[in-house]
């Protein structure tokens, strides 16, 4: 049964970092795009960051790059997200996302999704 859970949101200060980590199980990281979305209250979720290690494509959106690095550990099946110099609009649920398929930031193309984890930037 293919899987994803995310860990790692919390509370954080303007300015401050934090990383989120995607776990995967039933499925290999090596030909899967791993996404990263998020969704604020009363917005649509978008796309945020994603990779896909068999051609080694890597997409940020426009807001968060710079700021955010997206990278996995294979041998933990791990994929994390890196968050840097955060801000309040990044507040959101942040969810990963896989796809056996070409790294892209539409959501609506990623077959397996995590639960989601809160990230809020507030001061």
């Amino acid at each position: 049964q293919s899987q994803l859970v995310e860990s790692g949101g919390g509370l954080v200060q303007p300015g401050g970092s934090l990383r989120l980590s995607c776990g995967v199980s039933g499925f290999t990281l090596d030909y899967y795009a791993i996404g990263w979305f998020r969704q604020a209250p009363g917005k649509e979720r978008e796309g945020v960051s994603c990779f896909r290690r068999s051609d080694g494509s890597r997409y940020y959106r426009e807001s968060v790059q710079g700021r955010f690095t997206i990278s996995r550990d294979n041998a933990k099946s791990t994929v994390y997200l890196q968050m840097n110099n955060l801000k309040p609009e990044d507040t959101a649920v942040y969810y990963c996302a896989a796809r056996r398929s070409s790294c892209t930031l539409y959501s609506k193309v990623y077959d397996y999704w995590g639960q989601g984890t809160q990230v809020t930037v507030s001061a």
